[in-house]
């Protein structure tokens, strides 16, 4: 692994690194850590189809985001109208497991609602799955990595604490690109909203690491005994907190933050972005990536949609076969289903 890597390099690891997160920790999505541990009690590995694993929603949302990227050419409002636009013919592809926010959003955009009024008041994981990409797009100008931010956050969901937690996830993947210190993040992570509960939380992660704490005794020093929530304020200073605690050990921060149950394929899609971004693809386990198989957003087309935006001076979105969408989506839904059946059955 090398000890600097390209911006492109950078971008490659977080798009498929957040691809592979999110395909080991599917399985698991909605199970306590106590059943993940009874169930799966050694190496995690992909188990979604047949040993194969498949992206949810939240790496589709990192590409969606990184095409309306290179669309936009660094404008804000453009980059506003072109997500929404993908959002609404992704929304017609029939995706499964999409968040009641983000569906409501979707709908309202379809009945004409403009970017800026789409959204509607939750503090989901929505926004934070967008915003690894655009920290690592404008890693080296905070003003543009905030206000793309905040018109991702609000296309969808307009509660503060959604756009405060999608901030730390940008925040998190731009002081990888900038290589700076540990103690640096931990200020810019508390400067990011004065609300109470952001604070304590903020100082529980503090603590948390300069302690030693395991991801699982962080997750309960949150509330989280049995599992991490949806909610912004939990999954995502997990996913840091995992990121971190084991940083530069992509195995190890998927491991710790699947086993910590509950959404645990945002969680490990969140962490295995700036993980992937931190290492690159040469520090993603090379079973892990070998298995991830999807279509049509398959590893290679995430890798040409990492070049283009890396390359700055192209606005050619990469091309996606939409025919191929519906039927991938509905094998995906008799996954997912097959799974919900198994739960039926021990071990409990």
């Amino acid at each position: 692994m090398k000890a600097q890597l390209t911006t492109q390099e950078r971008i490659l690891g977080l798009l498929l690194g957040g691809a592979v997160g999110d395909a080991i920790g599917l399985p698991a999505e909605g199970m306590s850590a106590e059943r993940i541990a009874r169930r799966w009690p050694g190496e995690l590995k992909h188990r979604f189809v047949f040993g194969r694993g498949m992206m949810s929603d939240d790496t589709e949302h990192a590409a969606m985001t990184a095409q309306a990227l290179i669309l936009a050419a660094g404008d804000v409002e453009m980059f506003g109208q072109c997500l929404a636009r993908k959002l609404r013919w992704w929304f017609l592809g029939l995706p499964a497991g999409v968040g009641l926010a983000t569906a409501r959003a979707c709908v309202r955009l379809w009945l004409g609602l403009s970017p800026e009024r789409s959204g509607v008041y939750s503090a989901g994981n929505g926004p934070a799955m967008r915003s690894a990409i655009i920290g690592a797009a404008f890693a080296y100008d905070g003003t543009r990595r905030r206000g793309f931010v905040r018109a991702s956050t609000r296309l969808t969901h307009t509660d503060p604490r959604a756009e405060t937690a999608a901030l730390a996830v940008a925040e998190a993947a731009a002081w990888i690109v900038r290589g700076e210190s540990l103690e640096q993040f931990q200020v810019r992570l508390s400067a990011l909203s004065e609300d109470g509960e952001w604070l304590r939380v903020c100082e529980i992660f503090a603590g948390g690491l300069s302690g030693g704490q395991s991801v699982k005794q962080f997750a309960e020093d949150l509330g989280l005994k049995s599992a991490v929530t949806g909610y912004a304020f939990h999954t995502v200073p997990v996913a840091l907190f995992a990121w971190l605690r084991h940083h530069r050990d992509y195995r190890e921060t998927i491991q710790s933050v699947v086993r910590s149950g509950g959404d645990t394929d945002t969680s490990a899609a969140i962490a295995g972005s700036l993980a992937g971004c931190d290492v690159g693809c040469e520090g993603i386990p090379r079973e892990w990536l070998d298995n991830f198989n999807d279509w049509p957003r398959s590893k290679n087309w995430l890798g040409c949609v990492a070049l283009r935006l890396a390359e700055s001076d192209s606005q050619q979105p990469v091309h996606l076969f939409w025919p191929g969408v519906i039927p991938r989506n509905l094998l995906f839904l008799a996954a997912v289903l097959v799974h919900g059946l198994r739960r039926m059955f021990p071990p409990y």
